[in-house]
């Protein structure tokens, strides 16, 4: 991994470095880090759009196979990365791939819904990129994506007690990490698990945590105007959105 250059790229690179000798059993088959593997991607979205402070952290669970997965992004679908961020960078693989999850990078043919909900989004509501990061980061809690032997994602929330508690520890110290980097004056979890993370990992921080549905096809309730619905979420807790243009 290239020398960091800003405060977050080092507590990327020191979570990196806490899981990387952890170990998850069965029914846990595959790891991957994109953070690793496709951290070149990663930079360049933190290098150009994390620049402190902001308002509104949004914070996701983990990668998805078609995301952060392939682009080393949050959300990272290939579409809003390289067509609306500006951003591609080279990616290599895991140690072990799953043939039903390859990694492809920015070749991947495949468009990740949950990603491509929430930069579609971003990009309807502020236009510019710019503009909605002089606001806004989105970051993931737990760098890792895990699989079963069939290939099935397996998210944190899944894992076994005694696997969650040095992940977790190790998610934790990277999340209180950003927040005292980005100075926000909220932490909106997405989803319901990255919301519980969040007022654990920061009870007792000057932030204020809220939460919104994640975007998500298997969430029934975001099938249904989820731009409409988390922008009622928000502003039921004080945050205005205000429309491009």
């Amino acid at each position: 991994m290239p020398a960091p250059v800003t405060p977050i790229e080092e507590t990327i690179e020191a979570l990196v470095h806490a899981v990387a000798p952890l170990r998850f059993g069965p029914p846990v088959a595959y790891v991957y880090n994109p953070l690793e593997y496709a951290g070149e991607g990663f930079r360049r979205y933190a290098r150009r759009f994390g620049r402190p402070p902001k308002e509104i952290l949004l914070l996701g669970m983990n990668p998805g196979p078609w995301g952060m997965a392939q682009t080393g992004v949050p959300f990272g679908e290939v579409a809003a990365v390289a067509g609306w961020m500006g951003i591609e960078a080279p990616v290599a693989a895991p140690p072990a791939v799953h043939p039903k999850k390859p990694v492809d990078g920015f070749a991947c043919p495949k468009s990740e819904a949950s990603g491509r909900r929430l930069w579609g989004w971003a990009r309807a509501r502020f236009g510019d990129p710019a503009v909605f990061f002089s606001r806004f980061f989105v970051i993931n809690y737990c760098p890792l994506m895990f699989l079963d032997a069939a290939g099935g994602n397996r998210t944190p929330d899944k894992l076994k007690k005694a696997e969650q508690a040095p992940l977790f520890a190790a998610c934790d110290a990277a999340l209180r990490a950003t927040v005292r980097y980005f100075r926000p004056r909220w932490v909106v979890g997405v989803g319901v698990f990255a919301e519980a993370r969040a007022r654990e990992a920061l009870a007792g921080a000057e932030v204020a945590v809220a939460g919104i549905t994640h975007p998500s096809p298997a969430n029934p309730r975001a099938n249904r105007d989820w731009a409409g619905r988390i922008e009622a979420e928000l502003s039921a807790v004080g945050i205005e959105i205000q429309a491009e243009g």
